[in-house]
């Protein structure tokens, strides 16, 4: 639940925000009548990052019991690259958000009412597409789809889109720079096992070799069905019989990706990082 609540969490709020700095920006213009295209844009996305979650889902059981392993040790290792690259993304266009949004509507305003849900389609699809697709790997791979696993993206999500009103109404001050930095480390803590999920994904369809040839076997001090081993799985994608190639391939990404996070993101600490999301006025400090 936890892994899958922080990746609801983090995503959810950047899509939300998203969503906020649209609606603030018409309500400042006076275009309060070009909300109801943006909401259809808003819900067409939405619509199309469950079905593409559902598409997974499908493939997946079509393709067999090899099939299927290796289309989720492929999506993995394409989700991993996805989220690493959105991360980092977010922490450097974090400063300009507002602004490029709001130039991307004003233009969208000049055009008509499709322009404007289109504008919003394609901000909050491209979100909805990185959870849907990084949520779906954490869960086959790593937390399992049983009911604990979905509440903790549910839950995630819900508390995203409640953060963001609660900084709309100005309710809460929150520091943005400060919050996209630790769900970043934790974000890529979970890649670091999915990363390795994948691999073990590949090993069983005999992808990649080395199946056999384990680095550590602690499946009777660590069962992976107790509740510590489920946890230690859903967010560090732990094994109790971990090979080689997992154990390298889980160090070599989480070693080098987590320095490299952490030293930009002491470079470009400060205020000027703080993003105002749109409506909260100085909601965030």
């Amino acid at each position: 639940m936890l892994a899958n609540f922080v990746i609801g969490l983090r995503e959810g709020l950047e899509a939300s925000l998203v969503v906020g700095i649209l609606l603030a920006y018409l309500a400042r213009t006076g275009r309060r009548e070009a909300m109801r295209p943006l909401w259809i844009g808003v819900l067409a996305a939405v619509v199309l990052s469950g079905v593409f979650g559902g598409i997974l889902t499908v493939v997946t059981d079509l393709l067999g019991e090899r099939g299927g392993e290796i289309f989720e040790g492929v999506v993995g290792l394409i989700a991993v690259c996805f989220v690493t690259y959105m991360v980092f993304w977010m922490k450097r266009a974090s400063r300009h958000m507002k602004a490029e949004l709001e130039g991307r509507l004003t233009t969208a305003l000049r055009v008509g009412a499709w322009a404007i849900g289109l504008t919003a389609f394609v901000a909050v699809a491209r979100e909805g597409l990185e959870l849907a697709t990084f949520m779906w790997t954490n869960i086959t791979t790593n937390t399992g789809s049983g009911p604990v696993a979905l509440t903790g993206a549910v839950l995630g999500v819900a508390a995203a889109v409640l953060l963001e009103y609660l900084l709309y109404r100005r309710a809460v001050r929150l520091n943005l720079s400060k919050f996209f930095l630790v769900t970043g480390v934790l974000l890529v803590v979970v890649a670091a096992g999915v990363f390795s999920g994948a691999i073990h994904e590949l090993q069983e369809a005999a992808i990649l070799p080395g199946e056999h040839s384990l680095a550590f076997d602690v499946s009777g001090a660590v069962p992976e069905s107790s509740w510590y081993g489920s946890v230690l799985k859903g967010i560090v994608g732990f094994r109790a019989e971990t090979s080689w190639l997992m154990a390298v391939g889980w160090a070599c990404y989480l070693v080098p990706v987590l320095t490299l996070f952490l030293r930009r993101g002491s470079r470009s600490s400060g205020p000027s990082r703080t993003m105002q999301p749109a409506g909260a006025g100085r909601a965030s400090s």
